[in-house]
């Protein structure tokens, strides 16, 4: 019986090495291959001209002031809310006159709080949103309209406007009460959840698009590594029991692929770590129940097919991002297979998903450049609130009408900030 084992691994082990040969043939210059249909459509749509936006001026304590104290806060992965609000400053869709506004947006930096290692805390963020809905309620007759059904806001932190890191505290706090109608923009995204409302954009974490274009290598580079991953299988200090981070997707990864040769996996993080990317064909994303983690983003950029390991998950502007046709999902439960899997998708269906990565387009949707750039991550924002146009004008409330309770949630909540 052990040799019909390793007589089987032998022959997957050779069945990859021809599907390796096939997708390296062309090594990264590969022809690009533009989306069909109503994806590739929405994917190179232009908002401008399809809404306005009035910026609500808050005291700089909410914003800007933050920032002077940590500039850490411009390069971590919830950084969107930050570059955001200055491409808001001056973009063409912003109106001085909200009068003619289609949306409003409240630039509150809820993620820039850092601990000594560069980690946001949220616990003061129900409290400081808190604040500024009461100052923009007070002080202009816009939210009283609607309660925030015409207003949009980042929350960009782990499980979004449920303000916290932990899940089950999450779950336990729920999306801040006043934030119930409006639109969030968020990274967080599972169906199915308590922390991701209806009608929530998912956007990609923030990735520093300069730091990746230093890292580019020649096209023409063979793509070596099969299956390539770099990064915490265990949270130790977290989770000693390693079950639970990432719902046990990486442990489950290393636990069965830490020998094998097809599998480029490691807890290092080496200063090659960019190039390696462009040199391997599929790139681990076990992401366990969120699309925080940048490795999504450095896939798309750098052609690397996106192995997705999340179930109930929803990715990234997904109404224009076609991520069925550029990666590979597999069912948290599968990883056991994953070798057998990856082994067995045909090298035309490898090349096809690379030719659309190589897709600029695809690229452009994920990054926050500065400045901006038309189909960025900023544009499909845009987009995506363009979609909800009009609103319904059962959002609108009639005079003295009130839906929110100020008073719910966490007593700690109704603290002043």
């Amino acid at each position: 019986m052990e040799i019909w084992k390793w007589v089987l691994f032998g022959i997957l082990f050779l069945s990859a090495f021809v599907v390796k040969i096939e997708a390296f043939k062309l090594g990264r210059s590969q022809p690009t291959e533009r989306i069909s249909g109503s994806a590739g459509d929405v994917l190179e749509d232009d908002p401008v001209g399809r809404l306005k936006v009035f910026v609500y001026e808050l005291p700089s304590k909410y914003n800007k002031k933050i920032l002077q104290k940590d500039q850490r806060c411009l390069n971590h992965m919830f950084a969107a809310e930050i570059y955001m609000h200055r491409f808001l400053l001056s973009s063409p869709v912003r109106t001085l006159n909200p009068e003619e506004a289609d949306w409003f947006y409240t630039p509150v930096y809820t993620t820039c709080d850092l601990t000594p290692n560069g980690l946001p805390l949220p616990f003061k963020s129900p409290r400081m949103m808190r604040s500024a809905i009461q100052l923009i309620s007070s002080n202009w007759p816009y939210w009283n309209r609607t309660e925030g059904a015409d207003h949009f806001f980042l929350v960009p932190h782990d499980f979004g406007a449920c303000f916290h890191y932990q899940e089950e505290k999450a779950i336990e706090r729920g999306i801040l009460p006043l934030l119930q109608r409006a639109t969030l923009v968020q990274t967080f995204g599972q169906r199915n959840h308590v922390c991701l409302k209806e009608g929530s954009i998912t956007i990609p974490p923030y990735a520093p698009p300069q730091k990746m274009q230093t890292h580019l290598i020649p096209e023409k580079t063979p793509r070596s590594i099969f299956v390539y991953f770099r990064g915490l299988f265990y949270d130790v200090g977290n989770d000693p029991e390693g079950g639970y981070y990432a719902r046990g997707a990486r442990a489950a990864v290393w636990e069965n692929f830490k020998d094998n040769p097809l599998f480029d996996i490691s807890t290092e993080h080496p200063t090659t770590y960019y190039e390696d990317m462009q040199r391997a064909v599929f790139c681990l994303c076990p992401l366990g129940w969120a699309p925080w983690s940048p490795r999504l983003v450095e896939a798309v950029i750098f052609g690397c097919i996106p192995v997705i390991i999340a179930d109930d998950i929803v990715l990234p502007f997904a109404d224009a991002i076609p991520w069925e046709e550029i990666g590979v999902f597999v069912d948290e439960k599968d990883v056991p297979n994953l070798d057998t899997i990856l082994t067995s998708i045909p090298p035309e269906v490898i090349l096809r998903k690379q030719r659309l990565l190589a897709n600029p387009s695809m690229k452009q949707a994920m990054l926050f450049p500065q400045p901006a750039q038309p189909g960025d991550a900023f544009h499909q924002v845009l987009n995506g609130l363009a979609r909800k146009l009009p609103h319904d004008k059962s959002v609108y409330l009639k005079p003295g009408e009130r839906v929110l309770n100020w008073t719910a949630g966490p007593v700690g909540d109704l603290k002043p900030w």
